[in-house]
């Protein structure tokens, strides 16, 4: 299944809370029953940096959705600019990694501190 593609907007020094609904390949709510999920945001594709980890958690009745979240005082350490990220599941009982979201963000600059 290819990753949904999703950008995102976040001001520095806010909380940060969105949802984003993953479908399957016939185009039903994915199932995230029995799945870990993991979300980073860096510079590039091919930085090793961390700029940001976001809280994932699957959301709603059918579970076909995530909330992707950040506390204040995280946004508030991201420098603004352009970072890529992604979500990645991990089916407990076999171990098999998905990523099931990935896009840009747009972190604009806070001017109250």
């Amino acid at each position: 299944m290819p990753a949904a593609y999703s950008d995102q907007f976040i001001e520095q020094g806010t909380t940060f809370n969105t949802v984003i609904t993953v479908n399957d390949n016939v185009g039903r709510p994915f199932d995230f029953t029995g799945f870990t999920m993991r979300s980073q945001a860096r510079k590039s594709y091919y930085s090793n940096t961390v700029m940001m980890t976001f809280t994932a958690t699957p959301y709603g009745s059918n579970k076909g959705a995530i909330l992707l979240t950040a506390d204040a005082s995280v946004t508030a350490n991201v420098p603004a600019g352009k970072l890529v990220y992604d979500v990645i599941v991990t089916e407990t009982a076999s171990g098999s990694i998905t990523r099931v979201v990935e896009g840009q963000i747009f972190v604009s600059p806070g001017v109250t501190k």
